[in-house]
């Protein structure tokens, strides 16, 4: 199965492809297999971690070298708590080392991190050098992989330090989700719920038909593929409408407001990032309901589905309310001091605002408490 997503934008309009067995295929796909050639210098750093690398560093070293590109290869330590300049630092140093040019291009074979980092060193190495997106995990496939957002965490705050730096193209192949911890599974699963809520009412009624969503082996063929071209229209549709993420695009972080809050005040080591992400959208969605704007069933259902998936709804144990609250402020999307939240009006539509009282916030955090 294969499916190609154009994704339009007014100077580098780029495609998501969705192939089984496209990374045996990768060399080719660069050399411009997609329905637009992508004039690539001959050199490439490919940037992973040792996990991924160890599944499929030498398949990718093999197809590239095999289509005519020079590989070297930069391995950086998998984790959110190593998504910091130190890191985009080793990224630089082999850049050097290997002489890259300004025709060359930094290639991310990893998750959301990995792909975070290699885009801001593509964005910033020589003022800005060609970027690919070879997503290894389904939070990467559905989201992190696509739209150009790159960056690295301040000790404060997340991706307080990025640029905007659009991919050359995404290729995804499903097969590289066979070797994904379960967790990591159900982490980008929190993203896909999340298309549902902000812009696809019928992929959440899929979800919610499906006996059970916490695991792949439980997923169909079918599924997964629809799984990840819904998400991957939804994503690109927003994003073209709204690269810089001046007005539409920021439906894209329901959950994300008080998910980053959670993930920064835990260090990054409790929870991870769709694990996050799937508790922001518990407290969105109860916002919602507290200001008159949501149906108590409709946060219930995707109460259920977010249960249903195996992921968190409850804030992990022992965090500071006060804490939390105070990390809001610190987020990017933070307008004149003012928190911006992504809220549902019904599944299928969210609004953006920054008229929640603080009060609410609180109520709500502490209604999550674990008891």
């Amino acid at each position: 199965m294969k499916s190609v997503i154009p994704v339009e934008l007014p100077q580098q309009s780029y495609d998501i492809a969705i192939a089984s067995g496209g990374l045996e295929q990768l060399g080719n796909w660069l050399i411009g297999h997609g329905s637009q050639p992508l004039k690539l210098g001959k050199k490439i750093l490919l940037v992973s971690s040792p996990p991924i690398f160890k599944h499929y560093g030498e398949q990718a070293i093999a197809s590239l070298e095999k289509a005519g590109f020079t590989v070297a290869q930069c391995i950086l330590p998998a984790g959110e708590r190593y998504k910091t300049p130190a890191s985009l630092q080793k990224i630089y140093d082999v850049a050097l080392e290997n002489r890259l040019e300004r025709s060359s291009t930094i290639l991310a074979l990893g998750g959301g991190v990995i792909g975070d980092m290699a885009g801001f060193a593509a964005a910033t190495w020589l003022r800005g050098i060609n970027f690919v997106q070879v997503p290894t995990t389904l939070l990467a496939m559905v989201d992190a992989s696509i739209g150009g957002k790159t960056g690295v965490n301040h000790p404060q705050g997340k991706n307080l330090i990025g640029a905007f730096h659009q991919p050359k193209l995404v290729l995804i192949d499903p097969q590289t989700l066979k070797t994904l911890p379960a967790r990591e599974f159900r982490a980008g699963m929190a993203e896909v719920i999340k298309y549902g809520i902000i812009w696809d009412a019928e992929l959440f009624e899929k979800l919610e038909q499906s006996q059970r969503l916490d695991q792949l082996r439980y997923l169909s063929d079918d599924l997964l593929q629809e799984i990840l071209t819904r998400s991957c229209q939804a994503k690109a549709h927003v994003v073209s409408k709204d690269e810089k993420e001046s007005g539409l695009r920021a439906i894209l972080n329901y959950g994300h407001t008080i998910g980053h809050a959670v993930e920064s005040e835990t260090k990054y080591k409790v929870v991870n990032h769709g694990e996050a992400v799937a508790i922001g959208m518990v407290a969105a969605g109860q916002i919602a309901v507290a200001l008159g704007m949501w149906e108590q069933a409709s946060s219930d259902r995707q109460l259920a589905l977010l249960e249903k998936t195996g992921l968190p709804t409850k804030l992990p144990g022992g965090l500071d309310i006060e804490a939390i609250a105070a990390s809001l402020l610190t987020d990017k999307k933070v307008k004149d001091g003012r928190v911006r939240f992504i809220l549902p009006t019904q599944i299928g539509t969210v609004t953006i605002t920054d008229e929640v009282p603080a009060d609410v916030i609180r109520q709500v955090l502490h209604a999550m408490q674990q008891t």
